[in-house]
């Protein structure tokens, strides 16, 4: 027996479950033009907005490392979007050697536009009950492990 190809097959429903979140994700990539093009922000702006939640500043390396890049790439996005009135930058409660990054009232409002854009008319959300979709974001919250998302609960594990 080939124990090297028996431990490289994936399952079939994990497998599937990968293909499907890929094609879903890739899918919805042709929606994000108009999105930024609507708020005035690049993607990768529009990113950072989602990633940062009203009223929980977020560090900036923690940003970095949510990114998948070097605290100095950051930098210059935060630059940006700092002098558009969007976040604010100011040193940490917890120790002020740390810059952390908070929404300013403009930038919540971005966001909730941007949210709201997002999870409104014809997107595939759209297609599911509620029930689906709260059951879809335990299941997404199980996968992420995300302790920072939207008061949902989390499903058992």
């Amino acid at each position: 027996m080939n124990y090297t190809h028996a431990m490289v097959q994936p399952s079939g429903d994990s497998c599937r479950a990968w293909q499907l979140l890929v094609r879903f994700f890739f899918a919805q990539r042709e929606h994000l033009p108009t999105l930024d093009g609507e708020l005035e922000l690049s993607p990768i702006q529009c990113h950072v907005l989602h990633l940062l939640e009203p009223g929980r500043p977020l560090p900036m390396g923690r940003l970095a490392g949510m990114l998948g890049c070097h605290a100095s790439n950051v930098t210059g996005l935060v630059d940006r979007l700092e002098a558009r009135g969007v976040v604010q930058r100011r040193p940490s409660a917890d120790d002020r050697r740390i810059k952390v990054l908070d929404l300013t009232p403009e930038g919540s409002r971005l966001r909730a536009q941007m949210l709201r854009r997002m999870t409104t008319g014809a997107r595939p959300m759209s297609r599911l009950t509620v029930g689906q979709q709260r059951t879809l974001v335990k299941i997404l919250e199980v996968l992420v492990d995300d302790s920072s998302s939207c008061d949902t609960g989390r499903m058992a594990k």
